[in-house]
């Protein structure tokens, strides 16, 4: 950047143009600290490079300053030029030291903010893997319990179909002792002196069972007796 210059009172005239823009960019600047978006917008980046801009101005505006008033004679040179020259370099320093304090205070906002946004993202995660797992877990016993409630059927739908089953079987010789029954019957009922020969085995199963009784009973008494 070339050196400017003039006159002495151009150049003051031109350094206080210049601080009151910094102080117009400053006010802009700071608004950005408040509410910073996740990156840079591009207000902010093209502020940021205004200020840097204008404060490399007058940085060669203060040195154009310097040099004139070294150039001039002890006689032309006045203790009030001297007072201006260190105002304005006091000013410059003032201003470099709130850019930075800005731009920091901008870049910590902005982190904050992406670290508050990434944990609500986290936890906004957290909770949606908690309900899916929920809903997969209420599924999965929902569907243990189908399966459960599917294989008590089947084992009660076993159980009767062996009970029918079975009672099919009894019903079958039920029916086939019946039909064995009638037939002897029918024998009984057509063959010559059968039913003589029943009667024999069941008068002699009476008299055998008298007998029986009748030498019990004589045993207890002799029992009873020989005590």
């Amino acid at each position: 950047m070339a050196s400017p210059s003039g006159s002495w009172s151009q150049l003051r005239q031109q350094a206080r143009s210049l601080e009151s823009q910094t102080e117009n960019l400053f006010h802009t600047y700071s608004a950005f600290t408040s509410d910073p978006l996740p990156k840079s917008s591009a207000d902010e980046a093209r502020t940021e490079a205004a200020l840097q801009d204008i404060l490399k101005q007058r940085e060669a505006v203060v040195s154009s300053l310097s040099r004139l008033l070294d150039s001039e004679s002890a006689v032309n040179s006045s203790a009030a030029k001297l007072q201006n020259l260190t105002l304005h370099r006091s000013t410059l320093a003032d201003h470099r030291r709130e850019f930075s304090r800005l731009k920091s205070s901008i870049a910590d906002s902005r982190n904050r903010t992406n670290l508050l946004h990434s944990v609500r993202n986290d936890i906004s995660a957290f909770h949606s893997a908690s309900q899916l797992e929920e809903g997969r877990s209420e599924a999965d016993y929902m569907l243990d319990e189908r399966a459960r409630i599917d294989s008590s059927h089947n084992i009660a739908d076993s159980v009767l179909s062996q009970a029918y089953a079975i009672n099919a079987d009894f019903g079958e010789q039920r029916l086939r002792l019946q039909q064995l029954n009638r037939r002897a019957m029918y024998a009984a009922s057509h063959i010559p002196g059968i039913n003589h020969i029943i009667a024999k085995i069941n008068t002699r199963k009476k008299r055998d069972s008298i007998i029986m009784a009748s030498l019990v009973a004589f045993c207890f008494l002799m029992l009873l007796y020989l005590r």
